[in-house]
């Protein structure tokens, strides 16, 4: 019987494994590959895969790489995907540990962004809280949370995260990716430079620690982290993949190894904004007056109102300010949109010299 065969249960590939065990509690499977790859099937969705022990780690890294937390966007699942046939197929070979994960499973197969709650708000401990106790995302949010620390425990120099979205709504700057914020934490220029090389060159460094999988793992797992947003959510098949292509070469050349990519003129640079402010729905009286259809960077003018309730407005200041990720159907308390401006000389981003 082949490894893929083994791995993924007679299954064509990971992917439709995952969805034809969605809800399934399966077992632990070792495998190893015919160069002494191995691989482990931790769940349903998880794959830790690693290097034979005398082979070389070029850069000295370990990865996290994640997908499907909003089972409904699945450019960035069909992309592990096929970087996980490549592998098992010996198209090239695994230079550092790798942690693989498809966030979701049961919200992949809805065709839906979650089922209960939105999975990518129960990190960070969110998941203890009492109004999730019992949600299946709940436990997966745990679940994912001690395999992420199982894995940072044996590899804990130069961890990187990368958690891979598609957005539901357009946006004027199609790729672009969040940092964590973590105190005293600054981006490293070889962090800007995979980047650029994944196509990837509007950066959004946030403005307090959150409840996100990005989040988490930068906070808790030190690691470098990163969520990244890579264009527009759709239905699995249908999506462009050639569009996708940046983050896939990126992504295979950190995993086996390959040697960084200087970014080249035009793009070389990346446009780096802030957080001004962050929307919360408030409660009954809050109103939100950004058009549900309205891109990710829209900018408004000075003195336009954003939101109110019974006791506040919010108005844009004496400067332009964009809006990325507006969402007025979100539970009270929970974030409606994030307010952002550009950053001439940002203090957290070593690659700004």
């Amino acid at each position: 019987m082949s490894v893929s065969a083994s791995l993924f249960d007679s299954c064509p590939d990971w992917l439709a494994h995952t969805l034809a065990n969605s809800g399934a509690p399966l077992p632990e499977l070792k495998a190893q590959l015919p160069d002494g790859t191995r691989v482990i099937r931790r769940a349903v969705g998880v794959l830790e895969v690693s290097p034979p022990s005398d082979r070389l780690n070029p850069n000295h890294d370990g990865l996290i790489i994640s997908a499907g937390v909003h089972g409904n966007e699945t450019a960035p699942i069909e992309v592990l995907n096929a970087l996980v046939t490549e592998l098992i197929n010996g198209e090239w070979s695994l230079a550092c540990p790798v942690l693989l994960i498809l966030g979701n499973p049961p919200a992949m197969v809805a065709g839906k962004r979650f089922l209960e709650v939105n999975l990518n708000r129960l990190f960070h401990g969110s998941h203890n809280n009492a109004a999730y106790q019992g949600l299946p995302e709940s436990a997966r949010a745990q679940f994912l949370e001690e395999t992420c620390r199982q894995f940072a425990t044996l590899y804990p120099d130069n961890l990187c995260h990368y958690d891979l979205h598609t957005a539901i709504r357009p946006s004027r700057r199609e790729k672009f990716a969040l940092y964590p914020f973590v105190e005293c934490r600054e981006v490293p220029r070889a962090q800007c430079d995979f980047l650029l090389e994944a196509g990837v060159e509007t950066l959004l460094l946030q403005h307090r620690a959150g409840t996100t999988f990005s989040s988490f793992s930068a906070s808790v797992l030190q690691a470098e982290s990163f969520t990244v947003e890579l264009g527009k959510v759709r239905p699995l098949g249908q999506n462009d993949l050639d569009r996708f292509r940046g983050i896939a070469d990126a992504l295979r050349r950190r995993m086996s190894g390959g040697a960084p990519v200087p970014p080249q003129p035009p793009h070389d640079k990346l446009a780096v904004f802030e957080v001004v402010h962050e929307i919360l729905n408030t409660g009954d009286s809050f109103r939100f007056h950004v058009p549900d259809d309205v891109a990710n960077f829209t900018e408004y003018a000075p003195g336009t109102l954003i939101w109110e309730d019974q006791e506040t407005q919010y108005r844009i200041g004496h400067s332009p300010e964009s809006i990325v990720f507006p969402n007025r159907d979100v539970p009270v308390g929970q974030r409606v949109g994030l307010l952002i401006r550009p950053v001439r000389f940002p203090a957290r981003l070593l690659c700004s010299g």
